[in-house]
């Protein structure tokens, strides 16, 4: 039996093909360009070579046959049929307060989505659209939705209720929810692995840092704080969001330029960040580039971003009391050393005492490692996330009846014998040109 998970964005469809039985991913893709124009799908197939294959996808429906179809293509895909997948998981990124736990897509959760589409409008409508055609293309199968935020739903009052009027938060569900859940709740389990420590008496400061990017702080093992707000707006300085500041600030800059809520929001989501500040980068590899060769603006950028950063572990550790690590995650948590260098520079007064050597050395998605030294109060891992597992794992529990709560169920993941064997097979290759990483692979303890 496989599992096909799905993560459909705005203008894009990527997808995996899990074998339950081997344990294996036998393909990854994605669809780029969806309903815009000049669509493509890249794919590739395990001990095959990647492919581009242009293809006009006017709609996500199209996107997903055109996945099904590359699938089940003789030369091309992994599958014969259809008729092996036995469920598929979809990445649904506001849940809201509705949903604590992954759930099998009925009419009604469908119509929860619509309801609170509006608190995403980035990504939950096109996951939606999504959903709605991998239904239509495979309806005989479950469908099944794990949630960002539902990880969150743990938090207690004082972290997720806003100090504006309660009533906003009775009557239109005005709260912080935090994302990236799926993440956090991978990165936490294999922390949990690697300290040896029961999962429910670990404390952790998880930073997700990608193009979007938020911090958990894990108090015995549930979410107790994230960055995070509402929407994905709020938190740390991202690719093109904001994050935190000042809320009058759009009022002020509407009054000023005569610009609509509508145009403010936009501007705030998709005209801010990283790329508001240097005004054309969101990448942290041209940000780090356009810097080496004297951009002011770009060396600005990262010292902002490493600036806010720090703010958020330091207030988590606060907040914490006691963590038994800091964990960064995600691509550019996994690849950027020169951000992480930045980011843990002079964080020795809180504990965190990194060793530049290792740092630099720790660039992979197919191992876990220790950057650390020995004399640092706080460890600090690098843990490359695994979301797809995550959903995986959840659609197959759903479809087998045997799924609960992350607090009652145990996640293959979480043994200290488990073993990505992708992941595993590629670390080889790269142990051949880069010995060095050797040194710093993190072992369950």
């Amino acid at each position: 039996m496989v599992i096909l998970t799905l993560n459909c964005g705005s203008s894009s469809a990527k997808y995996q093909v899990y074998d339950w039985d081997t344990k294996d991913v036998l393909a990854v893709g994605v669809v780029e360009k969806v309903s815009v124009g000049g669509s493509f799908i890249n794919h590739k197939v395990k001990g095959k070579e990647e492919i581009t294959l242009n293809h006009d996808c006017p709609s996500h429906l199209d996107a997903v046959d055109l996945i099904i179809k590359t699938l089940t293509d003789k030369e091309k895909g992994c599958l014969t049929d259809m008729s092996a997948i036995g469920a598929v998981g979809h990445r649904v990124t506001h849940g809201g307060d509705k949903f604590i736990k992954s759930v099998i897509v009925d009419d009604t959760v469908l119509a929860a989505f619509n309801d609170i589409a509006d608190l995403s409008p980035l990504h939950n409508p096109a996951q939606i659209l999504g959903l709605q055609a991998a239904k239509k293309v495979l309806p005989t199968v479950p469908h099944c939705a794990v949630m960002d935020t539902a990880w969150h739903q743990t938090m207690p009052p004082e972290s997720f209720l806003y100090a504006v009027p309660y009533e906003w938060y009775e009557k239109y569900s005005v709260r912080r929810y935090g994302f990236h859940g799926t993440s956090f709740l991978y990165t936490a389990k294999r922390a949990a692995v690697l300290l040896g420590k029961d999962p429910f008496k670990t404390n952790l400061v998880i930073c997700h840092l990608g193009n979007g990017s938020s911090i958990n702080a894990v108090k015995d093992g549930l979410s107790f704080d994230t960055s995070m707000g509402i929407t994905p707006l709020e938190g740390l300085i991202m690719g093109s969001r904001s994050g935190d500041l000042d809320p009058a600030l759009p009022f002020y800059m509407m009054r000023k330029t005569g610009m609509s809520a509508a145009e403010a929001e936009s501007a705030l989501n998709k005209k801010s960040g990283l790329l508001g500040i240097t005004g054309q980068y969101t990448d942290r590899r041209d940000i780090q580039k356009a810097k080496e060769a004297g951009d002011k603006k770009a060396l600005l950028a990262q010292d902002m971003e490493a600036h806010r950063v720090k703010k958020y572990i330091g207030g988590y550790i606060a907040a914490l009391g006691r963590v038994d690590a800091l964990v960064f995650t995600a691509g550019v948590g996994e690849f950027a050393f020169f951000m992480r260098e930045k980011i843990l520079a002079g964080l020795e007064g809180i504990g965190i005492v990194y060793d530049p050597k290792k740092n630099k050395s720790s660039h992979t998605r197919n191992t876990e490692t220790l950057i650390s030294k020995p004399e640092s109060k706080i460890p600090v891992y690098i843990i490359p996330t695994d979301e797809e597992l995550v959903m995986t794992e959840d659609a197959y529990a759903l479809m087998a009846g045997t799924y609960d709560i992350h607090t009652k169920f145990t996640y293959s993941f979480q043994s200290k014998d488990y073993v990505n064997k992708g992941r595993a097979e590629s670390l080889k290759g790269e142990l051949a040109k880069s010995p060095e990483l050797q040194e710093i692979i993190a072992l369950p303890k």
